[in-house]
């Protein structure tokens, strides 16, 4: 569009003369007046009309700046303020020319509860004075390897309170040697907080200080002729010293730092990725990978301060972040600091150790686009070779339906989704079947599809490019008669049905209006994306039907004992933290809980096992 054409639409020229030389936020809006952009401005009046000159835009801006109908301002205080709202509306709004990180939950940490023993466990969440917190970790499963890690070594609890007061003797985990046993006195309170201490110590960096306090009791039991205790600490500081060595980065001080390491290609597209390193007391922790949406046409500083914008604004950010690049770093380390309640430096030029652990995040970036493009290459020829052999001129989005029970009991279906190469857990639905035919997949069906689908109808959330379900012609069957009734019989709709033995390779695929079912060769791309697709909705179809089956039983059970009724029900509930714990519980421990005799425990105890 010429610039005389945009002016038609959008008086710009008139526009910025009114705007203020303030700091502020504006948005860009198309003619469906659909957010497009959102920046931020230390002067509105010159920001805004830069977009409009009639040279030096890049052909990405020329685009966007095309398409613009009106534009909203917001003037704020000051360019932090500024920054903090573009940060919240790129966040709510997702604008499609604003580089997208997406939002992840929470990072997980370590705790150690402010109990008189206290518990190690793994914690999301708000962070208070209560207890003492340990991370933030990149991803769960470190968190839950150094638990594991720090259970072997310094065998602190991990149990829930209501398990841990109400244990009359000890559990698996003292008689494998992964707890001390303070539930039931085998440990003195003074003792097992100097192993708390230890355990803390170890968590900030501190290993050289535990190991020699290690060591010192060590002697000290040897002195006394205490060998088994001597060799209890012996292997205890071993450990610690196997550990020590593992660990890739260690500076020896106690530094808190994440590394942000950025990596493009150099092909003029939008495949980035930004690397997070976390190191905690001197430890790297591991890092986190992420691949930002609508990058193309941004330099690596852009995407680099839009990451650190996105993700450090309203969550803990340590004292230093070291960047790989030269970015506008004044005001998002005020408005850091501000919020954290302690001095934020990014750190553009590292030097020593530090410029060792850039060059690593930098590395670990560059690989994990590597095989990130590598992934997608392959999901590309799998999504182009099943476009190819369906004959569809459009193929992006697949989701898949399958249902799982126990001979009728706690039937589930579930709804997989795979949007543009990959699979989207957080579009994934599950949907608990109720009112038909224990064992009725048909029906089943139906009522999943339905209950799916009656929202499109209504003009809320898309039709699938095509429809999958887990079955053979009779699925199918019932699935297009479910669209039909709904009003959207011309949606592509295809039925797996298992082979021969039920072998992989051998799957059958039915459509509704081909007597003759197709089958592919073994080695074909499009049939190992069906069966990456169809494995993941029966996995997430097992899941939710074990989960909806294991609750009804427990809970069924209770119901179902005489003797037992609400107010008792309750009570064992609450004692022991839920249906799992009274499940788990001894018979001296069912008979402690208040209204619950020797011989009902008895009774319960059997029902249950």
């Amino acid at each position: 569009m010429k610039q005389n054409d945009l002016e038609a639409n959008f008086d710009a020229k008139g526009f910025c003369q009114n705007l203020p030389a303030q700091p502020g936020v504006y948005r860009m809006l198309n003619a469906d007046a659909e957010v497009i952009y959102v920046g931020k401005a230390v002067n509105l009046k010159k920001r805004v009309s830069s977009y409009f000159q009639k040279k030096g835009l890049a052909p990405r801006t020329q685009f966007m700046v095309s398409q613009i109908t009106g534009i909203e301002t917001t003037v704020t205080r000051s360019e932090a303020e500024a920054l903090l709202l573009e940060n919240n509306l790129i966040k709510s709004l997702k604008p499609r020319y604003n580089i997208l990180f997406r939002d992840d939950k929470s990072y997980p940490y370590i705790i150690l509860s402010g109990h008189a023993y206290p518990r190690l466990g793994f914690y999301r969440g708000l962070v208070d004075k209560t207890h003492q917190y340990f991370g933030p970790f990149p991803n769960a499963g470190i968190v839950r390897e150094s638990i594991q890690l720090l259970q072997k070594v310094f065998r602190l609890r991990t149990c829930e309170d209501s398990v841990f007061n109400n244990r009359t003797r000890p559990c698996l985990l003292y008689q494998i040697k992964r707890c001390s046993g303070p539930c039931v006195n085998q440990i003195s309170q003074s003792d097992y907080q100097e192993d708390v201490h230890s355990a803390a110590l170890f968590l900030q960096g501190k290993q050289s200080e535990v190991i020699d306090s290690i060591a010192e009791k060590m002697q000290q039991a040897s002195d006394k002729m205490e060998y088994e205790l001597a060799a209890l600490l012996r292997d205890q500081m071993q450990a610690l010293r196997k550990i020590r060595e593992k660990q890739f980065v260690d500076s020896g001080k106690a530094m808190d730092a994440d590394i942000v390491a950025c990596a493009g290609l150099k092909d003029g597209s939008d495949r980035v990725c930004v690397t997070l390193a976390m190191v905690r007391g001197g430890r790297h922790l591991g890092d986190k990978s992420f691949f930002p949406q609508n990058a193309d046409g941004y330099n690596l500083s852009a995407v680099i301060e839009a990451f650190l914008a996105q993700h450090y604004l309203n969550r803990s950010v340590p004292n230093l972040i070291i960047v790989d690049r030269k970015i506008h770093r004044a005001v998002l380390e005020a408005l850091l600091t501000d919020q954290s309640g302690h001095k934020v430096t990014i750190n553009q030029n590292p030097i020593g150790e530090r410029r060792v652990w850039l060059k690593m995040a930098s590395e670990n970036a560059q690989l994990a686009l590597k095989q990130m493009m590598n992934r997608k290459a392959s999901q590309e020829e799998r999504l182009l070779a099943l476009q190819q052999v369906l004959n569809m001129t459009v193929l992006n989005r697949i989701e898949c339906f399958d249902i799982s029970h126990t001979m009728g009991e706690a039937t589930v279906a579930s709804c997989v989704v795979y949007d543009h190469f990959a699979m989207r857990n957080n579009e994934y639905r599950l949907f608990n079947i109720k009112g038909i035919t224990p064992g009725d997949d048909y029906a089943a069906i139906r009522d999943a599809l339905s209950r799916r689908y009656q929202k499109v109808v209504q003009g809320e959330g898309r039709l699938p490019d095509l429809i999958m379900i887990d079955g053979g012609r009779g699925q199918v069957n019932a699935a297009q008669a479910t669209l039909d009734e709904l009003g959207i019989s011309d949606a592509n709709l295809m039925g797996i049905a298992k082979g021969e033995g039920r072998k992989p390779g051998l799957e059958q695929l039915i459509f509704p209006a081909q007597k003759k079912p197709l089958q592919l060769p073994i080695d074909h791309a499009g049939l190992h994306l069906i069966q990456q697709i169809r494995d993941e909705a029966h996995r997430f179809a097992v899941q939710g039907h074990r989960g909806r089956r294991n609750k009804s039983r427990l809970t069924s059970s209770l119901e179902n004992i005489s003797g037992i009724g609400a107010k008792r029900r309750q009570g064992l509930l609450g004692r022991f933290g839920g249906l799992k714990g009274v499940q788990t519980a001894s018979i001296e421990e069912l008979a402690q809980t208040e209204g619950i005799s020797r011989k009902l425990a008895e009774k319960i105890y059997k029902e249950l096992h």
